[in-house]
């Protein structure tokens, strides 16, 4: 099992690998945290844009729970979305790994899309869309590899229970080819665990947090979001 942090080493030495292996073993983890997407880091501006269609919006409740500020993103009756979308100052490139960790909690079992890792451009801009993409529903969490062409691929699905707080950490591979990969946590447990996937886009992906669905158009939708991470390995979100 490859996880996006780690790549195939087959080159390696038995002597060279089990040294790899020793520092490892022997060397403490440093978390490093490359973005602090927490509501108390500054609000909706730890986002490059918030896309919230009238009369959608994103609030930022303090529960009196030890959690500070979360993250209430609100798609009302009579719009498609609210979401956060992209990370303030910061342009993610392929070739490299991504973790993203946060908690989720939905308002009902059918959220529909909770986070993308959306695609730029529009149209023939792109060939997926949104390469990974997760949903909320019929109580499940349900995860979708996109393939070139909008080929949906299912990637895996759990239990999900709404008014539920639920840790979520997504790995992601980002490469152009299908030599990526992406790794996905729920509460701990190993979910998805993709091979062989195209990661990144034509012009590139950003993640997206919120919620989203045509098909819930006529009724409201709630997706709480508490302590957005980004790193480079699943020990720096976790």
């Amino acid at each position: 099992m490859r996880h996006p942090q780690l790549g195939r080493a087959p080159h390696l030495v038995p002597a060279v690998l089990a040294a790899v292996l020793s520092l490892v073993t022997v060397t403490p983890a440093h978390a490093s945290v490359e973005w602090n997407g927490d509501a108390d880091n500054g609000g909706t501006a730890v986002f490059a844009s918030v896309l919230c269609d009238a009369p959608s919006y994103v609030y930022q409740p303090d529960w009196n729970d030890g959690r500070g500020k979360v993250f209430g993103f609100t798609k009302a009756a009579g719009s498609e979305r609210c979401e956060g979308h992209g990370i303030a100052g910061r342009t993610l490139t392929s070739g490299r790994a991504y973790w993203f960790g946060w908690e989720s909690m939905t308002k009902t079992g059918n959220a529909q899309t909770i986070f993308q890792w959306k695609s730029w451009g529009t149209g023939d801009e792109h060939d997926q869309n949104y390469p990974v993409i997760m949903k909320v529903e019929d109580s499940r969490l349900k995860i979708w590899y996109v393939a070139p062409g909008e080929q949906w691929i299912s990637a895996g699905s759990v239990a999900w229970t709404p008014n539920t707080w639920n840790k979520i950490e997504l790995g992601i591979d980002a490469q152009p080819s299908t030599s990526g990969s992406f790794a996905l946590y729920v509460n701990g447990q190993l979910v998805v665990d993709r091979q062989n996937a195209r990661t990144w886009d034509v012009q590139g992906n950003v993640p997206r947090w919120g919620s989203y669905g045509s098909s819930i158009v006529d009724v409201e939708s709630v997706h709480w979001v508490d302590g957005l991470t980004m790193g480079t390995t699943r020990a720096d979100v976790d």
